[in-house]
Parts: structure tokens; sequence; C-alpha cells
């Protein structure tokens, strides 16, 4: 967890940046990390960008003499075609892209060696799904023969440590689902009454008359409106719960006699094995067992689409396909239709609309219409986009995640760019070229250049307006008021609405690179526009620092940084389309040029062998990076595991050595200062080379002195060693020994903080199952009604057949006899060390893990009203339904109130006993 700041306005600015980055990739993980690194990398370019274009093409382009006028003049159509100053703008760029091509080969260098020491750290390895893979399309064989499937995978170093089939239990599934609709139903009901309870008394005690109890709720049995007698809300759907739940433990207590489905789950006792089985070819059939999948998270997956037939998983990747391509042209119709009616100028040059009329009214309809159904049609995209993707078959969240980036990327390439930006260009282009169709080429040098302006007011715009709206979070923000106030009725949601802010990867990335593209692609037309790129992902940088570190909680988005590859496949196709620019640029003023000479055509050959270059140097990324980046190297994987110090020392991440050189003694005075070296490699050596760092802290030894760069953060693990797995108990309410705990943030990193995770599985490793939150909330006051003949409830029209339809018997679940929940694997070993039968409960399927029994977490009224109405309920559940309330209280106005920190599902049920005192807690 990160430390506090203080209270000066800005001082979250140097606290985020006193931050090194080993102790970014502890706390948040190593995909944000990459992605601040991004952002970094971006700003450092646009700097050196902006610099270099303001003191060499900027002069040229305002001294060109071409004869433009207003923003036009500091463009490249401000230089006449047949100037020899076109020079500078070819030469300059050539250092632009070669400036370029440098930052992403060193941030790959940089990458591909933290993800190798990602992958072998201890609290990566310390996870289960570090050595296993999930493998889909398995043939007959083998899904119907565990040991065939283990002797297939047996082969591998270290062998198979055990195989789980996955099982289909939608039977289970609907019980499940339906069984957690009524008790949120429930939830809600006795919340909204409790309420009522309170405030009736306090308004018959203030008066000084009777309380009488409000009218409890009713409901009809049938779904069908108004078919069937009225039932008392509170026992019906008590009871039901408790038939349910029955049905949950009939159903899930045997989870052999689900029909096995075509996928599995393989736990290697090597992570090596794990890497290997996920390249190699596994079965001669086609397509068969040709989808798996490394770092399995079970909360990760969806379980829907494990079992589709190969055939039918490729037919439905291409229905998705062709939904998308026709979704190119509905979007580029809508937005380039929209955007078209903000300008009258554009719809006057149309036969038939040149007397439209100036009316306010129409201003006002083209001005702010098309931006608000632009917005909302855009934020729908990636809707539909995720949607299409789970159609496809794809059996994880994160590869969701991870395909839409480029499924957006070029949405927003498409339709933003190409089509919103440059609507009026290529418009005015085609109007004026229907005219004199030989002149298209020549019109691009004048009109291409127009489109900077719209392209530095979107930079501006989403640089100062996105960038403060993200530090805001002004929605997150008024919902946390207006959802407790108009939806979130009931503690658990009332808890929901609370919950730390997820990143959007799958959409923020693309924008990034999007900016990346507007801003590259203008460089050397508008160079004023490198300027405003800078300032954008500067200041984003920073807020991002500080979203990452205090805000966001993104427990669920653990992929070793995978996304950063999108991000570099993204930003080489700006490069691409910047240089098809420069050539088009150069063969656009040849076109203008009635002097052609061999200094023309050399302006044109230069480009084209930039793009040649270029194209090289993609090709050598694609062959050098890429194939190390997604699994572990064997050669990796023997070095560390001759040597474990490596996975537990911070890697030097410019450095070409081996791994086996890779160690420091951070016991040792010399090792932290080593440690410190490596600190600042990882800073600042994709910026400068890595001779001038040493050069620099050989000369100022006192920045390796830990004492005087180590922050609050870092001073406490300074000499620790290697990160800590995560202790995973209760959070302490307030009043506590220890104190109010803060909403947990970005904490699946965070080595020794005591917090519940986020995801239940993302962190199944060993933890202390023993651990119980500490509970100070008094339990309830009254003790149910447990006479087997006690009167049943009745409901306005006729007597309710409940009590005749349960089960007069409770249904008692011994603990030692009981499914254990998802999290409760217990395990003091360095990798998982639990029974087959904790593995098999982790890695099933949801409905399977769902326990059954049932938490309703409802406030206690501050006068005791509710405790027999309370322990009814627990009656009417047969024994299988428990109610909760302690973390949540009714304030003195009248609003329920609940402690984030405290969590219903983790206390165990103790009998409610007799008290005569009231709980009281304000708010």
């Amino acid at each position: 967890r990160s430390p506090a700041i203080g209270s000066w306005p800005l001082a979250w600015i140097p606290a985020v940046l006193k931050v090194s980055d080993d102790k970014i990739i502890e706390r948040v993980g190593l995909d944000t990390y990459m992605f601040l690194r991004y952002m970094r990398s971006m700003f450092v370019i646009f700097v050196v960008l902006s610099f270099l274009s303001l003191v060499t093409i900027l002069p040229v382009n305002i001294t060109g003499g071409g004869g433009a006028t207003e923003l036009n003049r500091l463009t490249i159509a401000n230089v006449p075609s047949e100037s020899t100053k076109l020079w500078v703008h070819i030469v300059f760029f050539m250092v632009f892209v070669a400036w370029v091509l440098r930052n992403i080969f060193v941030e790959l260098q940089v990458y591909t060696r933290l993800r190798i020491w990602w992958l072998t750290n201890p609290s990566h390895t310390g996870k289960v799904g570090a050595s296993t893979i999930m493998v889909t399309t398995l043939p007959p064989a083998l899904v119907d023969s565990d040991d065939r499937l283990r002797a297939t995978f047996d082969l591998f170093p270290g062998g198979v440590r055990q195989v789980i089939v996955n099982r289909n239990c939608s039977e289970l599934e609907e019980a499940v689902e339906e069984r957690d609709a009524l008790a949120a139903s429930l939830e809600k009901q006795l919340t909204s009454y409790a309420a009522k309870c309170e405030k009736l008394y306090k308004k018959a005690t203030k008066k000084g008359g009777e309380y009488k109890a409000p009218k409890r709720p009713t409901m009809r049995e049938s779904k069908i409106p108004l078919r069937g007698p009225k039932l008392d809300a509170f026992e019906f759907l008590s009871t039901k719960i408790g038939e349910l739940n029955r049905r949950i433990a009939e159903l899930g207590g045997d989870p052999t006699q689900f029909n096995r489905q075509s996928s599995a789950f393989v736990f290697f006792n090597k992570q090596a094995a794990a890497h290997m089985a996920a390249q190699t070819v596994l079965d001669y059939k086609p397509f068969s067992m040709n989808l798996v999948s490394l770092d399995v998270n079970p909360d990760d997956i969806i379980w829907s689409n494990l079992n589709l037939n190969p055939y039918d998983r490729r037919i439905r990747g291409y229905v998705s396909l062709a939904a998308t391509v026709g979704l190119v042209f509905v979007w580029t119709l809508m937005t380039g239709a929209l955007t078209t009616l903000v300008g009258v100028k554009n719809l006057r040059k149309i036969p038939g609309l040149e007397h439209m009329s100036d009316s306010k009214f129409f201003g006002l309809f083209t001005g702010i219409v098309p931006a608000v159904v632009l917005a909302i049609v855009m934020a729908l995209l990636p809707i539909i986009l995720r949607l299409l993707l789970r159609l496809e078959g794809t059996p994880r969240v994160s590869e969701v995640n991870l395909r839409l980036l480029n499924r957006y990327f070029f949405f927003q390439v498409w339709n933003v760019y190409l089509i919103t930006i440059f609507t009026s260009s290529i418009f005015s282009i085609a109007t004026d070229g229907l005219k004199d169709p030989g002149s298209i080429i020549s019109l691009i040098p004048d009109k291409v250049p127009g489109s900077s302006t719209p392209i530095l007011t979107y930079i501006l715009l989403l640089a100062f307006t996105g960038a403060a709206k993200e530090i805001l979070q002004i929605v997150r923000l008024a919902l946390r008021y207006i959802m407790p106030l108009l939806f979130a009725k009931t503690p658990r949601k009332i808890c929901g609405a609370e919950t730390p802010a997820q990143f959007d990867w799958a959409t923020s990335i693309p924008t990034h690179s999007l900016i990346f593209l507007m801003g590259f692609s203008y460089s050397f037309i508008a160079p004023i526009v490198n300027c405003f790129a800078a300032v954008y992902f500067g200041l984003y940088y920073l807020v991002y620092r500080y979203q990452f570190l205090y805000v966001y909680n993104d427990a669920n988005w653990v992929t070793g940084g995978l996304s950063f590859p999108k991000s570099v496949k993204q930003t080489m196709v700006g490069v691409y389309i910047s240089e098809v620019y420069m050539l088009l640029m150069m063969v656009a003023k040849l076109a203008n040029n009635d002097n052609i000479n061999a200094n023309a055509i050399l302006r044109i050959i230069f480009p084209a062998l930039i793009l040649l270059l270029t194209i090289f140097a993609h090709i050598y990324i694609n062959d050098a990076y890429m194939p190390i980046i997604n699994y572990l190297p064997v050669r990796g994987a023997v070095e560390i595991e001759e040597n474990p110090k490596i996975a537990s020392t911070f890697p030097d991440v410019t450095g070409d050595g081996d791994l086996s050189s890779d160690t420091l003694d951070t016991d040792s005075i010399s090792g932290a200062e080593r440690t410190m070296r490596r600190r600042f490699y990882a800073a600042y050596g994709s910026l400068v080379p890595k001779r001038l760092i040493d050069y620099v802290l050989n000369k100022l030894p006192r920045l390796l002195d830990p004492s005087s760069r180590a922050s609050d953060a870092d001073a406490e693990s300074l000499h620790a060693g290697p990160p800590r797995l995560p202790t995973i108990t209760g959070a302490s309410p307030a009043g506590s020994a220890n104190g109010f705990v803060p909403m947990p943030t970005a904490q699946h990193y965070n080595a020794g903080a005591e917090i519940r995770p986020t995801s239940d599985n993302t962190n199944i490793m060993s933890i202390d199952s023993q651990a119980k939150p500490s509970t100070l909330y008094p339990p309830m006051i009254n003790e149910p009604a447990d006479q087997p003949d006690a009167p049943s409830i009745r409901s306005i029209t006729s007597a309710t057949e409940l009590r005749q339809r349960r089960n007069p018997t409770m249904l008692s679940v011994n603990s030692a006899t009981q499914r254990q929940s998802r999290y409760s694997m217990a395990d003091t070993g360095p990798l998982v060390t639990s029974g087959d039968n904790a593995l098999a409960e982790a890695f099933s399927n949801p409905a399977l893990r769902a326990k059954a029994t049932t938490c309703i977490w409802v406030p206690l009224d501050n006068c005791g009203l509710c405790n027999e109405l309370y322990a009814n309920v627990q009656n009417w559940g047969a024994g299988t339904v428990r109610v909760v309330t302690d973390g949540t209280w009714i304030d003195e106005k009248g609003h329920v109130r609940a402690d984030v920190e405290f969590d219903p599902d983790d206390t165990d049920f103790i009998k409610p006993a007799m008290r005569a005192d009231s709980l009281h807690k304000s708010g």
C-alpha cells in the first residue's frame, strides 16, 4: 500500500515521482509499470521532437515564402514545391524516425528482462497458475480418461502434478444464479423494512404514541402477474433460498455426475514445462488441442466458452470478423455524416443546399447534436466489440481485452483520425477534384496541412480536459454520492459503490497510441503539434503514476505486461503512416513542380528508403524480441533453477549479459549501492547511454547513498531483499488495535499488505486459511423461533403452504464435510502443495465453488425491532441462511451505512443470543 501524501495540493507530484521502478512493479504490477514506461517514453520522444522541430523545421516553414496565411504559415504548405528547403523536413524526419525506433528497441530490451524476472519471481511462481495451462478442444479419448491425458503431458520436464477436466454443470449454474437473485431481493426488502421500522419508531417516540410495526411486503409465487395468492415476502424468499441451497448441496456434492467438457487444466511440477507445452503441437488432428492458455486465473476464465467445437469456434471468428468490418462501414458513414453537419459551409457545397439558412436553431443543432451523438456511439463501440470477441469463443477475459486493443485502435485510426479529423480536407479535395480530376494530387500539399488545426485542438483538448477528468474522477465521485441515494439501498450495494475504480486498458491504450499517431504524422507537416503532444503525454504520465499508486485497483488484470507489445505495434503503425505521409507529400510537391529535376526525384527516393528501412527494423523486432516475450526461455529457466537468487533480485534492465551474472548481495553495502545503480538504469537507461549514467554516478557517489535517495515507501524495504508473498488476512474495522484500514487499491503485488485480495483466485498461493477478520460488531439480539410447531405466517388472502413444503429437519452442514470456499486453500510452501481436492476446488466452475449457504447482510435497527424477524429468516432458511448485521447500521438520519472494509461472507455463523440492551452505531 502506497504511503500517505502531504496535505499540500501538489504534494502528490513529488510523492509519486520518488517511487522507484522496482517498488512500482511490486505495488501495482508489471502491466502498469510498462504502461507508465510507455507514457514516459512518448513524452521523452515528443520533447526531443519539439526541440528539434522548433529550431529547424518551424523557422523553415515560417520563412518558406509559399504565400500561406494564418496557421498554415507554420506548416509545410508555406514551403514552395521547388524549394530546396524541403530537404530540412526530410533529413530531420529521418532523425525523428531513428529516435522513435531507438526508443522502441531500448524499451523492448527493458521489457524482455523484466518479463523474465516477473515470470520467475517468487511472487509469481508461488501461484498455482504460473505452472498451469488450460487446454481446449480436447479429443474424446483424452476427455474420457484422466490417465491418458496425464500421460500425454508427462513427457515434459518434471511431469504432471494433476489434471482436471472441466464439467458441464449448467443445471447447478441455474440454481446458483436463481439463489443469488433471490438473496439480493431478500437483502433489499429486509434493509428497506429495517429502515422503515427505525423511522416509525422514532416518530412514535417523538410524539409519545405507540409504535406500530410497518406492513410487511408481500409477493406472489407465480411469475405471471396477478396469479396466485399473496405471500409474505420474507418467509417465501427465505424458504425458497433454503430449498435452492439444498439443491445446490445435492448437485455440487458430487461433481462427477456432470458430463465432462472438452477442456482441462494441466498442473505441472515445473513452470518451464507449462511454457514448453504451450509452444508444442499437441495433437496430430486438425484444430485439436490448438488453443492453450498460460498463467491461468480461474476468475479470468469465460467458462461458457470452454466447450466449443473447434469448427464452431472458427465459424464464430469469421462471423465476428465480418461483423467488425461491417461496423467499420456503419461507423464511417455515421461519423462522417455527423462531422459534416458541423460545417454549414460544407453542406452548402452540396447541390440543392446552396441557400441554406443561418438560423440560430440550425447552428445549435449542427454544433451540439452531432458531438453528443458521436460521443454516445463511440461509447457503445467497445461494448459491441467485447461482445463480438466473447461470442467468438475467446476463453479468457484478459485475452478479450488484449484482442480488443487491436480492434479498438483500428477503429480509432479509421474513424477518429482518418474520417473525423480529415473529413473537411477530404471533402474539400473531393469537391474541387470533381471539377478537375487531374488536380487531386496537387491539392494534397495545400489541403492536408490545413487539418493540423483540428488535430491541435483535439490533442490540446484531451491533454487538459482529459487529464483533469482522469485525476478528478468526476463521474465516479458523483456516483459515489448518487448511488446510495438512488440505487444502492443495501449494505452490499453501498460497498459496491465504494469499490475502487478499474482502469480500462482495452480503450485507454489505443487512445494514447492514436495521439502518438496524430502527433508523429504531423511532426514534419506542422511542428507545433509536437509541443502539444509532449504536454499531453507529460500530464497523463504524472496523473497515471498517482492514479495507479493510489486510486486504481486492477487485481484482475495480470498479464505480465503483454499489453506493452501491443502498444509497440500500434506505435509502429503511427511510424508507417507518417512515412507514407512524407512520401505522398514529396510526390505531391513534385506534381506541383513545373521544373522536375534530380533534386526533386531524390526527395521522393529518400522517404521511400526510410519506409524500407523501417520495414526491415520491424522484421528485426518481430524476429528478435517477440518470441522471447510470451514464453519463459529454457536457458533462463535453467539458470534461475541453478541460482534462485536471480529471480529475487531486481534485474539490470539495460544489461546484455547472462542472467547468471545478474545477482548481487543485497545485504551488503556494495549490494545496496548496486541496487540503487540498477534503479538509475531502469529510470534513465532508455534516455541516455548507460556509460553516461555510470559516469555521473561515479562523479556524484552520494546519489548511490540509499538513505539520501530512498523515499518513505522505499526506506523500510531497502535491505529487505526479495518481495515477500502477500499475507492475506482480514481487515480491521474502525476502532481496532490497528486502526481503520482504508480502501484496498492496487494491492495484488503489495508485499505484506494485510488486506483481502479483490479477486479471490488472483493470488491462490501460500496463505493462512485460519486467519479470520476481527469483528467488533455485536451479534443480533434475539434467538430464532426454532420450535418445530411454530405457527406459520399468514398471507393476506390465504394461508401459505411454505411450512408444509419446507423440510422440517434443518439442513445441518458439517464443517468437516462441507465443500470449502474457493479461497480457503492452506499451504506453507513456496509453491502450493495443497491436496488435489483443493486444486480441483479452486479451478472448478464457479457454480461448483459456490457455497450451499447464503449470507444475508442487512442492518440492525438501533432499537432491536427486527431481531425476531432476522432470527425467523434464519429459521425459514432451514439452517442454510444466516443473517449478518455486523459492519452495517442505520444512522441518525435514517440512512443505511456500511463499513466498506467489512466482508460478511468471511464471518462465521454465530447463533444470536438473547440480549436486553440495544445496539447503536452512528455514522
